[in-house]
């Protein structure tokens, strides 16, 4: 009798993919792309950071290189730094005042094991041996090696790097590098955190654990996001995007959500106006925006800043308020520029 052969059944194009796996669905297609472009974005964000901290670091080390052996720095002297400043302004060298040239060379000087985390392609721009581990400070406890380096250089981004160059005090440096990689804290959480004196309470108290969970309630994380819009990103890699903050973008941006702030504010302010110009002295002057209070019955002038608040933007509300073209208003508030949260 003849054998009976086996018929194997082809599978419908629906039941099997085209590498032997189940066949994707559709919004498995979508769920696959969102994760590609997700990862994607998070590496090149990590690049750019890295690369920017990395180009700071190895800027300290070619002035220290050049402090130590230039052949014409008795030249220069004191005013090193600010020769520098203006010849690398000039060469459109971005982010090079001389402010933060002191601070590129002190981020070398504290943090010298960085140099083991250099590639190949990094190494190479470094100043000679011959200088490179001279009258360098001594590395941290927490980042003795070049894999501690490189866990402050992938996970922090360089305004939290500038943070903690800014301490004097070693101890409190670690402190803070700690606690910022362990919990993964913004730049604007550990500026509040060390404005709050965490590291003197905590060093201070005999209940570390309550300590640490007080500040460690609610604390800002650091995301992808905020490495990208970080300032010094934009300025190192030339762009001018909405995202830079300027007085002028968030004046556009609160006017855009206009009902919004208008709750943030509170209750009885009404919008009047937005760049009312003033006569002061012969000279006209321009307030961000005026609100008027209907229950206090006085206007309120809203003048926003981008940077930290000083002395002559008192200055400059007060001269508003004595004008002739506002007698009326008594109210004056100063809106930072991270900070929204208005109370009336």
């Amino acid at each position: 009798m003849p054998s009976k052969r086996s018929v194997i059944k082809p599978a419908a194009p629906s039941e099997v993919g085209e590498i032997g796996g189940p066949a994707p669905s559709f919004a498995a297609l979508v769920s696959s792309i969102g994760e590609v472009h997700q990862l994607c974005a998070v590496q090149a964000t990590r690049a750019v950071n890295i690369s920017l901290s990395l180009r700071n670091w190895l800027i300290g080390a070619h002035i220290h290189h050049y402090e130590l052996q230039g052949a014409d720095r008795a030249t220069y002297g004191e005013k090193l730094l600010h020769n520098l400043a203006e010849q690398l302004s000039k060469a459109k060298v971005s982010n090079c005042d001389r402010r933060q040239l002191y601070r590129y060379l002190r981020f070398y000087r504290l943090y010298p094991q960085i140099e083991g985390t250099l590639s190949p392609q990094f190494a190479q721009l470094q100043p000679p041996l011959a200088t490179r581990r001279s009258k360098v400070g001594t590395a941290p406890p927490l980042l003795e090696n070049s894999s501690e380096a490189l866990q402050l250089l992938t996970r922090l981004s360089y305004s939290h790097v500038e943070e903690l160059v800014n301490l004097d005090d070693p101890l409190q440096r670690v402190f803070y590098e700690a606690e910022a990689l362990r919990s993964n804290w913004s730049v604007r959480e550990l500026k509040r955190q060390i404005s709050s004196l965490y590291y003197e309470r905590n060093s201070l108290s005999t209940n570390k654990a309550t300590i640490a969970g007080l500040a460690h309630a609610k604390a800002e994380q650091l995301s992808p996001q905020q490495l990208i819009r970080d300032p010094y990103v934009f300025e190192f890699l030339g762009l001018k995007p909405q995202e830079a903050v300027t007085e002028g973008h968030l004046e556009d941006a609160l006017l855009d959500k206009l009902q919004a702030f208008l709750l943030e504010l509170g209750h009885g302010f009404c919008f009047e106006a937005r760049q009312k110009r003033l006569l002061i002295g012969g000279e006209h002057f321009f307030v961000d925006l005026v609100f008027y209070h209907r229950v206090l019955k006085c206007h309120v002038l809203i003048e926003l800043k981008n940077d930290a608040f000083k002395h002559e933007n008192l200055g400059q509300l007060n001269a508003y308020s004595i004008s002739k073209s506002f007698l009326s208003l008594l109210r004056r508030l100063v809106v930072p520029q991270h900070c929204l949260r208005l109370r009336a």
